[in-house]
């Protein structure tokens, strides 16, 4: 029997270039005329991936949301991996406004691959394994048609395919 040949579909975001980015724009809020005394404020909480974003109104929250969305681009971060959050009142008169970054892919979303990728007849094995799908398949060539397929859909998040081998 032939060696199987596989991949993994992941949806994982850098860290690391999402908190540059964050940095850059705090930096950049605290010396922009229209941003540097209005008390907005953007952080990022590495352990429950967060971006959370203070602002004295909707307005001024809005504006930072696109600023920091301008340094993500730049640092190669997928917006897709942003999903924001509604505003909500904080204390006195400010906004918060909390957005989740995609750190693996969910059940729901992954059973959709799955299912997707097995409707399609290819000649692959797909197993959920946590946050990620395995694909599997003793020809490469059916690996990157499917590679290709799950490419032309939209799931609402980046994915990412590794480990090919």
């Amino acid at each position: 029997m032939a060696k199987a040949s596989s991949f993994d579909i992941v949806s994982k975001v850098d860290l690391q270039e999402t908190d540059n980015a964050v940095q850059q724009a705090s930096s950049e809020i605290r010396q922009r005329y229209d941003l540097k005394d209005t008390g907005a404020t953007v952080t990022l909480d590495k352990t429950a991936p967060s971006i959370e974003v203070r602002a004295p109104s909707d307005f001024v929250a809005k504006q930072v949301i696109d600023l920091l969305g301008t340094k993500l681009v730049r640092r190669n971060v997928d917006l897709a991996a942003v999903s924001w959050g509604q505003p909500e009142r904080a204390g006195g008169d400010t906004v918060k406004i909390t957005a989740s970054v995609a750190d693996g892919i969910e059940s729901d979303t992954a059973r959709r691959i799955n299912k997707d990728i097995k409707g399609e007849k290819f000649k692959a094995q797909v197993q959920i394994e946590g946050d990620k799908l395995r694909v599997s398949s003793p020809k490469k060539d059916v690996l990157q048609e499917v590679i290709t397929f799950v490419k032309g859909k939209d799931y609402g998040i980046p994915l990412q395919f590794v480990n090919y081998r």
